[in-house]
């Protein structure tokens, strides 16, 4: 397992054990106040936004082109930080991966 450290949307941080191989979405869509994943991680909706620190972008892989258009449009959009949760897998060197999920748009 790999501790994800989430800060939801009521500003509670919540240490969640995730699963390797699977994706960050997956992973917290349970948790309260945290993301819809309507899509259900087809990279289609936003609903799974999330912001991670800059420093774990290298780490967490870089966003791609779909992702982008996915995300530009959101008025909650940070260049550096926004993500798709869907589309960041959980392996084990996001180990203490600290993330907020995004506004509710």
């Amino acid at each position: 397992m790999v501790k994800l450290i989430v800060t939801d949307r009521e500003q509670r941080v919540v240490e969640v054990e995730a699963t390797p191989g699977v994706s960050v979405m997956e992973n917290i869509r349970e948790l309260d106040a945290s993301v819809e994943a309507i899509c259900g991680g087809m990279c289609s909706c936003a609903t799974c936004h999330v912001y991670i620190d800059p420093e774990w972008s290298d780490r967490a892989g870089p966003r791609s082109f779909e992702e982008t258009l996915m995300l530009r449009d959101l008025d909650g959009f940070d260049p550096e930080r926004s993500r798709l949760s869907c589309q960041i897998r959980v392996t084990d060197t996001l180990e203490g991966l600290e993330l907020t999920v995004g506004p509710e748009e």
